[in-house]
């Protein structure tokens, strides 16, 4: 979170350095007569100009900001997302895939176990076995098929 923060304020203050040095030229246009060097055009200081410019790009860096600003909370928001295969239940961290088993070890500190899920064990209480069940990898068997457990309605482990 603190890094995302980081980053957020990094590119905000890059926009706001940018805006600001923008300003900062348009005024020295108009003190140091730039054009006149530049261009040999008469010196006639035009403060109106300055402030209309300046104006321009407050205006726009404003609705910059804003927008840059709404871009970042939705990208912060979807970086929150666990990324998971829906083919083999692996969760990418980092840009590395690993089991899900794993994944939960690395970055809680927790043991896992398998279980049943209360819709799961209700299907299983009335008698439909593991056929009801759906497989954990597409085009697979249960492992409770696999290994014959599911066999005259009996849950596992009774």
């Amino acid at each position: 979170m603190n890094k995302t923060k980081e980053r957020w304020n990094s590119i905000l203050w890059n926009e706001a350095f940018g805006f600001s040095l923008m300003i900062v030229l348009s005024w020295l246009t108009e003190l140091l007569r730039i054009p006149h060097y530049l261009f040999g055009e008469p010196f006639a200081p035009d403060w109106h100009r300055a402030i209309l410019r300046t104006i321009v790009i407050l205006l726009v860096w404003s609705w910059v900001y804003w927008v840059t600003k709404k871009i970042l909370r939705r990208l912060h928001y979807l970086e929150e997302f666990l990324r998971i295969c829906s083919w083999c239940r692996k969760a990418c961290h980092h840009g590395e895939w690993m089991a899900m088993e794993d994944y939960f070890k690395s970055n809680f500190a927790t043991r896992t176990t398998h279980g049943m899920c209360p819709e799961c064990s209700k299907k299983w209480d009335q008698g439909l076995g593991p056929a009801a069940i759906p497989p954990s990898k597409p085009g697979t068997r249960s492992a409770l098929q696999l290994s014959g457990e599911g066999k005259a309605g009996a849950k596992p482990g009774s």
